[in-house]
């Protein structure tokens, strides 16, 4: 099999819509620059469909939304299709299953090598002709679309990231302390596998990759917004105003009262408000 850039469609799978004539939803392989073959779907958004006139539209204007999900997560999981739901009506949506999860191939590195599959599912929408590109990233999604902006500059026209840790290791509650051991034993990995769809990769990290608090200073100029609950059980509110201390002038920080952790507990109103956000912070 021959090499693939970044971001290029190893197979796909396209719907045309028959009363528009237009294109679909397209479900494909990208396949990242280390190799990984990674799920991802493309949705166009509301301007293929009938829509009601008052409904926001995907059209030249709007930014096609990337979505990084959350640890165990995938593209097929109920709370990643109903984030995906809500953004496409305000414009195009590509959402992916990191490596490890679901159909994707690889092992999981818990938001190291995970940059790489971002960077395909973000290549992959600007080619597909969008101008304007914003990266929604959740829990462990939201270190991996830090990181990827930082190290990446230019490559994301607004960042948001969801109930992200600020710094690794952290084990400070009793979710984080599971997580690892899920991460860390090999007993642990075997659950993630049968358990959670999971695969997680053996080997520690080597070299640490750039943390999220130091990666925010270095998304300037791009827009950041950074969302938190105050009730999340896997990070204290420690670490979102890290991250927005890190960042300056150029974050926003919105700490939601009575909302837990991700995606789950990211209701209509709030991803509504972070899509209103990104429309026009995205230019």
């Amino acid at each position: 099999m021959r090499n693939r850039s970044a971001g290029q469609a190893a197979h796909s799978t396209v719907r045309p819509n028959p009363e528009t004539d237009r294109q679909g939803p397209i479900r494909t392989f990208l396949r990242t620059a280390d190799g990984i073959p990674v799920d991802s779907v493309y949705d166009p958004g509301p301007a293929v469909y009938e829509t009601p006139p008052d409904t926001h539209r995907s059209d030249s204007r709007s930014p096609v939304f990337v979505i990084a999900h959350g640890f165990t997560g995938d593209v097929d999981r109920p709370h990643v299709r109903r984030v995906a739901g809500v953004l496409r009506g305000y414009g195009a949506v590509v959402t992916f299953s990191f490596r490890g999860h679901g159909r994707s191939g690889g092992r999981s590195t818990v938001g190291d090598k995970e940059v790489l599959d971002l960077a395909a599912a973000v290549d992959w929408a600007r080619g597909l002709g969008h101008a304007r590109v914003v990266t929604v990233g959740f829990s462990m999604g939201g270190s991996v679309v830090l990181r990827h902006a930082a190290l990446h500059p230019g490559t994301a026209d607004a960042v948001i990231a969801v109930s992200a840790p600020a710094r690794w290791y952290y084990r400070g509650t009793a979710p984080m302390r599971r997580l690892h051991w899920l991460v860390t034993r090999p007993e642990g990995r075997l659950v993630g596998r049968y358990g959670l769809r999971t695969r997680i990769h053996h080997r520690d990290w080597d070299p640490v990759p750039l943390s999220p608090v130091e990666a925010a200073p270095r998304i300037a100029p791009t827009p950041l917004l950074i969302v938190h609950g105050d009730r999340d059980g896997y990070f204290p509110l420690d670490h979102p105003r890290m991250l927005a201390e890190a960042a300056g002038d150029h974050g926003e920080l919105w700490v939601e009262p009575g909302m837990g952790h991700a995606e789950h507990a990211a209701d209509d109103a709030l991803l509504a408000r972070i899509a209103d956000w990104a429309v026009v912070k995205a230019g």
